[in-house]
């Protein structure tokens, strides 16, 4: 016990020089990494497991502290959202995200990272997934859907979204068959597509924050 008292940890503890030093080094090779353009950035080139890992993580923590306080409208399981969010869906999601029984497309082969298979996954909450699509996701082929759709058709995705991995091929086919065909009389209709949501003005988030 006495021996541990005794201890001192401040010498064995890196000194303000070498930390100093330690930093500048880090700095350089970063910047010798940089500027030589040794590091491949071709979509057929894997990253590594090292920052894969860091870029997947500075993704989810983001995704989870941008999507905090959303809050999903009460209807969002009823089945007229989810049937214009089958056809929304089917139109513009399906050539990266797949659907139930779907072959790979050219498109979602070609991604890297590549693109979710929605109808398998069930990673993210609603409020999430609203973020996501309504803002889109940087180094990744994911759009923001919200510089085009209102918040009103982006919850019409979540609630069809938060539905596909429990359908099969064949549910799936028949609800994309009886959903609304028209995507630009869709968009005509609701009253918040060519117009900044409500939430917009105070976050862009389409959710109201409280102070």
């Amino acid at each position: 016990m006495a021996a541990i008292r005794n201890f001192d940890h401040r010498k064995h503890l890196p000194s303000v020089s070498f930390i100093v030093v330690a930093a500048i080094v880090i700095a350089v090779f970063a910047a010798v990494l940089i500027y030589t353009g040794v590091y491949n950035i071709g979509a057929d080139a894997p990253h590594t497991r090292a920052v894969y890992s860091l870029l997947d993580t500075v993704r989810d923590r983001s995704i989870a502290v941008h999507a905090r306080g959303i809050k999903p409208p009460a209807n969002l399981a009823s089945a007229e959202r989810v049937s214009r969010g089958a056809g929304l869906y089917d139109e513009m999601c399906t050539g990266c995200h797949l659907g139930p029984g779907m072959a790979p497309t050219e498109l979602s082969q070609g991604l890297y990272p590549e693109a979710p298979e929605l109808a398998e996954h069930a990673h993210h909450s609603n409020a999430q997934k609203f973020w996501m699509i309504k803002h889109g996701v940087k180094l990744t082929a994911m759009p923001a859907w919200g510089k085009t759709h209102s918040d009103e058709l982006i919850w019409d995705m979540v609630a069809f979204v938060d539905r596909l991995p429990s359908m099969t091929p064949a549910q799936y086919k028949a609800i994309v068959a009886n959903a609304p065909a028209d995507h630009d009389e869709m968009m005509k209709e609701d009253e918040g597509a060519n117009t900044k949501p409500a939430g917009e003005a105070h976050g862009g988030d389409g959710h109201d924050h409280q102070h």
